[in-house]
């Protein structure tokens, strides 16, 4: 991470814009996270269950090790969401083509409704954000959001989206 005093002075990277940030970021991904984790409560989940679920509807047939990628967290604990997530039958797994030892998940019906309700908050409401902010800020958000990611994870997103603004 680049040391902000040894960057040339800029009125955007003074201390108090960049906490005004960081407190930005806690309110936004608070808001962002409230009406979810009220869903994921009536079924007794966490925020651990909706990363899996929503992960795994973003990319179906994903693998347990590729999913343990992004999420980076333990096999143990991934395990304890996933068994719960394929016993509700959220998620249903199945041996790969190729290796058979592999896994590979899959919403079912269930968990693709469960997932459209979980994102569909968050989409509206970066949605609206977006409009507020003009669409020269959509690209603007998205090159701030990878500056904040690792470079491995960076890599998953090759190039902007185009046309594919909020509608």
């Amino acid at each position: 991470m680049a040391d902000v005093k040894s960057e040339p002075a800029q009125s955007f990277l003074r201390d108090e814009e960049l906490r005004q940030a960081i407190e930005l970021l806690f309110f936004a991904y608070r808001d962002f996270t409230a009406e979810p984790d009220a869903i994921l409560a009536k079924w007794k989940f966490g925020r651990a269950h909706h990363r899996v679920i929503y992960f795994v509807g973003r990319h179906p047939q994903i693998s347990v090790t590729e999913l343990l990628g992004i999420l980076k967290i333990t096999k143990q604990s991934l395990s304890r969401v996933l068994g719960q997530l394929v016993r509700d039958a959220y998620i249903v797994q199945r041996p790969g083509l190729r290796d058979r030892r592999q896994r590979l998940l899959e919403l079912t019906e269930r968990g693709k409704e469960l997932e459209r309700q979980l994102s569909e908050t968050q989409r509206a409401l970066i949605a609206r954000a977006y409009r507020a902010a003009g669409g020269g800020s959509v690209e603007g958000f998205r090159k701030v959001l990878l500056g904040m990611i690792n470079e491995e994870d960076r890599r998953r997103f090759p190039r902007p989206l185009t046309g594919t603004g909020p509608r």
